[in-house]
Order: structure tokens, then C-alpha cells, then sequence
């Protein structure tokens, strides 16, 4: 499995260029990124340039986010659809196959209504992505506070995300699994042993405050190794099983992280190289 990095942990990165070099410096194999962010990067170096330093560098790219907007009205999603080829377009010349939305725990709208507009429109943009080799990734949010931070209950049990996904009908629609999420919902290894390879588009990676369960905030994550969630089991599961793609440290905090970006991409890969020998995986 490979050890990837995003901004989310680090503070202010500069750019996608600044990212893969402090990936590259503690021992992460992939960067997880945006469409935008790729064309960015591909306008300042050139495309066979860019493509030169992430070699270089011998680091991938392992997910872009979902550009558009899927939750709203018809036609903020239609105005998204154009950057969502663009996005799908850039990420395919990178060799990425992952494209990755989050989905809340509850919703203003009649959740019948929103499962029925939401299933047709993320339907669309699995067609959309297949065309360029991408899979689309569904993250079930778990944290309990947001389960009620909407008017009706919607989505956060792994279980009924997979029924969804089942429900959307697309081959390459699988989970973007999060340890924290996970853990919110009580997850047991033994749910994480009932799943294919292939049922998971990408894999997020975190730790929890030592608070009951209940009261754990989403945005109130710890890096890998800090906390109590069973993150060597979570890695040897997903091992096990024979998932093969990127493990992304994604720390969301309440305030804004001071310390230098390469401070923490120092201390992130500290907590990688930490969980990961514990998981026996190095």
C-alpha cells in the first residue's frame, strides 16, 4: 500500500510542486491533489516536465477530489460537469485512477428525494470518469455530531454506502475509506475482512482523541499514531485483503496549523513509518 500525503496535516503548501517535493523528502509514494491544481502545475512545467518531476521524485498521484457541486440544485451540478471532463481529462494523462466526494450524514432536503437525484447525477459522473480510467470514490462521514446537523437523516454507515453504490450500478463506484470514519461508526476489523479489494476506490488515514466515541469532531483529528483508534489493525485488514492503492493522511483541525509545512510533512512521515511498522508493513 502507498503511503500518500495531502495538504490536509501540512498548513500553508505553496503549490502541487512544493507538495511532491515534501512527499518525495519523508517517504510518501503519492499526492492527492485537484484538477485545478494539476492544470496549474502543468501550465507552469509543461506537461512532459510535470510528468518528469513526479517521477523524479517517485511520486504518484493518488486521487483527485470530485470538482462539482452534487448536492444542490440541477443546475450547479450541469455547470460542473464541464470542469469535472477537464479534471478527468489531466488526471488521466498523470496515470491517476482515483476521483474521490465526501457524503454527509444528513441533508435539508427529503432524503428519499435527495438518494433519488443524487444516485442519477453521481451515476453521470462515474460514466464520465470511466471514459478516462478513473474510479469514483464515496466517503461515508460517521461523525455524530453532523448525523443531526441537517434536517433529515441521510448516509453514514459503511454498509449502506455500499448498497448505494451497489444501487448507482457503475463497476468503477467503490468507498474512499476513512479510519476515522470508520471508527466513528464503530467498525470492526471484521468489516473491513468483508470487503473486496475492488470495493475500495481509495483509503484515508488518521487517528482520534481518546474521548467517547460519541463526541469525537470531525474536525478535531490527531496524525497517525496519536490517538486510539486500532490504526495497525486497519492497514493489516486492508493488506490482507490485497488492497493495493494509496493510504492518504487527511488531518482536518479546528484552528489553523502554525508550524511549516515541512515540519509537519517531517512529523506526518514520523507517523507513517511509526503505524506502518507496527502494522508490519516495513
Amino acid at each position: 500500500m502507498i503511503k500518500g500525503l495531502s495538504t490536509a496535516g501540512l498548513g500553508q503548501v505553496k503549490n502541487l510542486e512544493e507538495l511532491i517535493i515534501l512527499a518525495s523528502e519523508n517517504g510518501f509514494g503519492s499526492v492527492d491533489t485537484s484538477g485545478q491544481d494539476l492544470r496549474n502545475f502543468v501550465e507552469e512545467k509543461g506537461l512532459d516536465n510535470a510528468k518528469a518531476f513526479l517521477k523524479e521524485h517517485k511520486v504518484a498521484i493518488g486521487s483527485i477530489g470530485l470538482p462539482l457541486e452534487w448536492r444542490q440544485s440541477e443546475e450547479q451540478f450541469k455547470e460542473g460537469l464541464s470542469t469535472l471532463l477537464d479534471d478527468a481529462k489531466i488526471a488521466a494523462e498523470f496515470g491517476c485512477t482515483s476521483c474521490c466526494t465526501y457524503v454527509l450524514p444528513a441533508t435539508d432536503y427529503n432524503a428519499a428525494h435527495f438518494m433519488a437525484l443524487a444516485t442519477k447525477r453521481l451515476r453521470l459522473c462515474a460514466q464520465i470518469l470511466k471514459e478516462y480510467g478513473l474510479n469514483l470514490g464515496l466517503e461515508f462521514v460517521g461523525p455524530h455530531h453532523l448525523r443531526t446537523a441537517w434536517k433529515n437523516p441521510f448516509i453514514w454507515e459503511m454498509k449502506d454506502t455500499l448498497d448505494w453504490i451497489d444501487a448507482i450500478g457503475e463497476p468503477n463506484v467503490g468507498l474512499l475509506l476513512d479510519s476515522y470514519h470508520w471508527y466513528t461508526i464503530s467498525g470492526t476489523i471484521d468489516d473491513l475482512f468483508a470487503l473486496r479489494p475492488e470495493q475500495i476506490t481509495h483509503v484515508h488515514l488518521n487517528d482520534a482523541k481518546d474521548v467517547p466515541v460519541e463526541e469525537v469532531l470531525d474536525n478535531d483529528r490527531l496524525y497517525p499514531g496519536e490517538g486510539v483508534i486500532d490504526l495497525a489493525g486497519f492497514l493489516k485488514a486492508l493488506n490482507q485483503i490485497g488492497y493495493k492503492g494509496s493510504v492518504t493522511q487527511e488531518i482536518l483541525t479546528k484552528e489553523p496549523l502554525t508550524e511549516s509545512a515541512k515540519l509537519l510533512a517531517e512529523k506526518s512521515g514520523k507517523a507513517y513509518k511509526k503505524v506502518y511498522a507496527v502494522a508490519e508493513l516495513e
